[in-house]
């Protein structure tokens, strides 16, 4: 079993990269943002931690946090931002590293793929057997985010230039897809690449 992190800027295409994978190979796929959601809810590691360091005043009527109050609270304070994060990601690591384990003893599956936007920045290099970079040119990425998520194109621009520059990426990256045509042409590039290197 392969174990692949697929990483690259907001827009790029990833989920829809992701979906292809699924219906094309044998493999089990991991989004880093939906395990920090998990961990975060009552009973799990991440719930107890948090909730004394921001106040209830994060939580929704039911008792779980709620993520939009959570971002509100943290994101105009670096500090916080920083203890947050350094309660979810060594957790999510964690949890992540069980299951790479637990799916090589089942033997199942060909491929784990991992998505996270911080795959870099957060240190998961040493754990991946390859690293790959969804690329998409900018005026694609703008025109997907104010259609999917009905940006502005000044709003898009913004948190493209937040991220890490493409040379970045391909710096750190084992293979670069470039996912700017459709989803016929990424199929055909992915199966190619897929059938040829492993």
């Amino acid at each position: 079993m392969k174990v692949i992190g697929v990483t690259g800027g907001v827009g790029s295409g990833k989920s829809a990269v992701l979906g292809l994978l699924k219906r094309i190979c044998s493999c089990r796929i991991m989004m880093a943002d939906d395990i920090a959601n998990q961990l975060k809810q009552p009973g799990q590691p991440c719930y107890q931690p948090v909730v004394p360091l921001l106040g209830e005043g994060i939580l929704s009527e039911d008792g779980t946090i709620d993520n939009r109050k959570m971002a509100a609270y943290i994101f105009s304070n670096q500090n916080l931002l920083k203890q947050v994060n350094g309660i979810i990601h060594p957790a999510v690591k964690d949890y992540i590293l069980q299951e790479i384990q637990a799916e090589r003893e089942r033997g199942k599956i060909d491929f784990l793929f991992l998505e996270a936007a911080l795959l870099i920045e957060a240190g998961y290099r040493p754990i991946l057997d390859e690293l790959w970079y969804i690329y998409a040119d900018e005026t694609t990425r703008i025109a997907r985010l104010q259609e999917s998520r009905g940006y502005t194109e000044e709003k898009a621009r913004g948190i493209i230039a937040s991220q890490l520059s493409e040379e970045e990426y391909r710096a750190n990256c084992d293979w670069v897809l470039d996912n700017s045509g459709s989803i016929a042409e990424t199929e055909m590039i992915l199966k190619k690449y897929l059938k040829e290197s492993h």
